[in-house]
C-alpha cells in the first residue's frame, strides 16, 4: 500500500498505521517511511465512584453482645494477673553447691495460664469482631469496617466500627469507644499496680533469702 486509506493524494504527515498497529506513521507524500510514533493520547475512564453510605433507620440497632464482649475481654487476663503472687525459690549451682536465686522460679503454672488466657482473648476477639461485622451488614450497614482489622489491633477495630457506624446513625455508636477509653485505662491502671506490688514482693524474698 503507497497513500493512506480514503486519501488520493495526501501531503506529508502522520497517519494511522495501515496495518493497523494503532501508532501513527510518517507519510512523507508518495510512500510510508517506517517512522512511527505514539498514539494520541487518551485519558483513563474516570474510576466509578463508591456509593455513599445510607443512613439506618432509628429502629435499627447499633450495639450488639459481640462489640460489648470484645470491650470487656481485656478484663479477663486482668483478673487473673490480681491473683497471679510469684515466689523466688533458690537453687544450688557449681560444684561448690553456691545457692542462689533462680529467676525462673517465676514461671509457675499461673504464669503460664496468664499467657495462654491472654493469647485465647485474642482469637476470641477475632471471632466475635467477625460475629460483629457479619450482624451489621445484616442490619443494614453499608461496608461496616472490616473485622480482620482486629488482628492489628482490638481499640482500632471498635474506633473504627463505631466512626461508621456513627457515620450511618447520628447521635448513636459511639459508646464503644468511650468503654473501651475507660476498660483500658482501667487495665493499665491496675496492671501497673499489680506490677509494681510483685517487684516489691520479690525484692523483699530476696533481701530476706
Amino acid at each position: 500500500m503507497t497513500v493512506p486509506p480514503n486519501a488520493s493524494a495526501p501531503g506529508p504527515g502522520w497517519y494511522p498505521d495501515p496495518a493497523g498497529s494503532g501508532r501513527l506513521q510518517w507519510w512523507n507524500g508518495s510512500a510510508w517511511t517506517g517512522q512511527f510514533s505514539a498514539p494520541p493520547f487518551q485519558a483513563a475512564p474516570a474510576p466509578h465512584p463508591v456509593a455513599p453510605r445510607r443512613r439506618i433507620s432509628d429502629r435499627t440497632p447499633v450495639y450488639n453482645p459481640y462489640i460489648w464482649t470484645i470491650v470487656a475481654l481485656p478484663l479477663v487476663p486482668l483478673i487473673l494477673l490480681m491473683f497471679w503472687n510469684p515466689v523466688l525459690r533458690l537453687r544450688t549451682i557449681g560444684t561448690r553447691q553456691v545457692q542462689t536465686i533462680d529467676p525462673a522460679s517465676i514461671f509457675t503454672a499461673p504464669y503460664f495460664l496468664l499467657v495462654s488466657i491472654s493469647f485465647v482473648v485474642y482469637g476470641v476477639s477475632a471471632l466475635l469482631a467477625y460475629l460483629d461485622w457479619d450482624r451489621l451488614r445484616k442490619d443494614g450497614v453499608v461496608r461496616p469496617f472490616h473485622w480482620a482489622w482486629v488482628f492489628l489491633s482490638r481499640e482500632l477495630y471498635v474506633i473504627g466500627r463505631s466512626v461508621i457506624v456513627h457515620g450511618v446513625a447520628p447521635r448513636r455508636g459511639l459508646a464503644p469507644v468511650w468503654a473501651t477509653i475507660g476498660v483500658t485505662l482501667l487495665v493499665v491502671v491496675l496492671t501497673g499496680l499489680k506490677m509494681s506490688a510483685i517487684v516489691a514482693t520479690l525484692a523483699n524474698q530476696a533481701a530476706t533469702i
